[in-house]
This record gives structure tokens, sequence and C-alpha cells, in this order.
């Protein structure tokens, strides 16, 4: 039956969790590619032998242009499903290029990209880097509005005298200040503060 591997496709990445990604199915993908392959084939075959034969595609409806049809419409279907499949991984593959902050992966999402989807994973990451560091920027730093641009927050290590954007701090270890989100969202990030919620 015509589009039952693209089909199984798509069932197994949406059977995953959103957000996260199953392993890349080569196997399956290059089923989905060969039954394509042989669509465009029978196809082919099937117009050059309604072409041979001078049938009138709106008069004559045979067995030929019924066929003709089924290949075409299995062909878009497959297509349509492998576009689906590569799309929707590569939305997800996006958003892991916002919250990981380093353009190494880790070693269990790796393993579950394919060549092309790790390249792409690659330039988006360095891409987003660049535009953010033209800007002199971090979009990341805040996917949710915040209520307030000033939070409260505990420092847990000694840091030091830091400049930050409006002032210089000297943030010794329990000490409590408050600092802007923007300020206080690295360091909060690598566990050196955190924020107070009282």
């Amino acid at each position: 039956m015509y589009g039952r591997k693209a089909s199984q496709l798509l069932k197994e990445f949406v059977s995953g969790e959103p957000g996260q990604l199953t392993g890349f199915n080569n196997d399956l993908f290059a089923q989905v590619i060969e039954e394509c392959d042989g669509n465009i084939l029978h196809l082919q075959a099937l117009l050059r032998k309604m072409q041979e034969e001078g049938s009138n595609n709106q008069t004559n409806k045979n067995a030929d242009h019924f066929g003709a049809l089924v290949h075409h419409l299995s062909l878009v279907r497959n297509k349509r499903c492998l576009m689906a499949y590569v799309y929707n991984r590569a939305e997800v593959i996006q958003n892991l290029g916002w919250t990981i902050k380093h353009a190494d992966l880790p070693a269990a999402v790796k393993e579950k990209l394919s060549i092309s989807e790790n390249e792409y994973f690659g330039k988006h990451s360095s891409n987003l880097q660049s535009y953010m560091l033209d800007l002199n920027l971090d979009l990341a730093v805040d996917m949710v509005p915040p209520k307030d641009p000033y939070i409260k927050v505990r420092v847990l290590e000694e840091i030091g005298e830091v400049l930050l954007s409006d002032q210089i701090a000297n943030l010794a270890m329990h000490s409590i200040l408050f600092l802007k989100r923007i300020d206080a969202e690295s360091f909060i990030s690598q566990g050196k503060m955190e924020e107070l919620t009282s």
C-alpha cells in the first residue's frame, strides 16, 4: 500500500514527547524515498504509454489514467510527509539553539540527529550567536517578558566586583541585592546566584 511507510515515519515523530527528538530513522526515510522513485518510474511509464496511444485525458479515462493518478497522488503525499518530518525536526533543533548556549550538543542529543541536522544545528547556533554579538544583546535571556526589570538575588559564591549595565557592584558571598534581570541572569544560570521570590 502506497504511503504507509511515510505515515509510519510521521507517527514515529508524533509518538515522542513534544519538544523532544527521537532518533532520525534513516532506514525508513530511505524506504520512503525509494517508494517515491518507484512512483516516478511508474508514472513516467504510464504517461509515455498514454502519449504513444494518443489518448485524450479529458474524454478517454482508462486504467492507465487512474494508475497515473494513483502514482502521482502517492508521490505528492510521500513528499508532504517527508517534508513534514524534516520540518518538525528542524523546529525542535532551532529551539535547541535558543536553550543551549554553546554549539556543542550533549552526546545524548547528538546521536539522535542525522549528519545534515548536526550541520544545521551548528550553523543555526553560530548564526544566532553572531547576531546576538552584533546586537550586544542576549536574546535568549528571558523568553517570557518579566513583570519587573529588577529582581532580588542572593549571591551563592564569591564573585567580587563586577561591571554591570548601570553600575559597579561588589558581589560578595551571601549578599542580597536588587539587580537588573539582564545582569543577574547569566550568574543565575551559572549557579552563582539565586533569585529570591518573596
